[in-house]
């Protein structure tokens, strides 16, 4: 009798358990902003931060959602992409790129970004597009860590 009791205690305790995991993932799901909310959020802090106008404002934004709709699907590469389950790259099914296959995407994105910054410079006025090269310029040498090389983490960063 013991153990018919605690075989339904393990087996409902394992059904509520995967019960919650399944409503937290549709919770993380819903709370994901989209493609474009998220270019209108980039967008409008830019405009705050360089003090743009109205007309600028208006072709930032057609330049960010052109720019982004050149950069194709969000997901795949990323952890759950769009249909929720894992990528190849999280299941270590992928194999590395090679160099010649990184060092050709490196350049389209090179590229890409140079078309980006031209297109940037055309709406901006010169003293916003300088503030912008150097806050750009700072970013690339913090690098993807950082400050001083450590991952940035809801911690001190000293």
């Amino acid at each position: 009798m013991k153990k018919i009791v605690m075989a339904l205690v393990a087996a409902i305790t394992m059904s509520a358990t995967a019960v919650a995991q399944e409503e937290n993932q549709q919770k993380r799901e819903h709370q994901r902003p989209d493609r474009t909310e998220m270019v209108k959020q980039r967008t409008a802090e830019t405009v705050k931060t360089y003090g743009l106008n109205e007309e600028q404002a208006a072709r930032l934004l057609e330049l960010n959602l052109k720019h982004t709709e050149k950069m194709g699907p969000m997901g795949g590469w990323q952890r759950g992409g769009r249909d929720g389950r894992r990528s190849q790259m999280d299941r270590g099914d992928r194999q590395r790129p090679s160099r010649e296959e990184m060092e050709q995407r490196r350049e389209e994105m090179q590229k890409s970004r140079d078309a980006y910054n031209a297109e940037l410079q055309k709406i901006m006025t010169e003293d916003q597009f300088k503030a912008y090269q150097a806050d750009m310029q700072k970013r690339m040498n913090e690098g993807p860590r950082g400050r001083h090389g450590q991952r940035q983490r809801g911690g001190d960063n000293k």
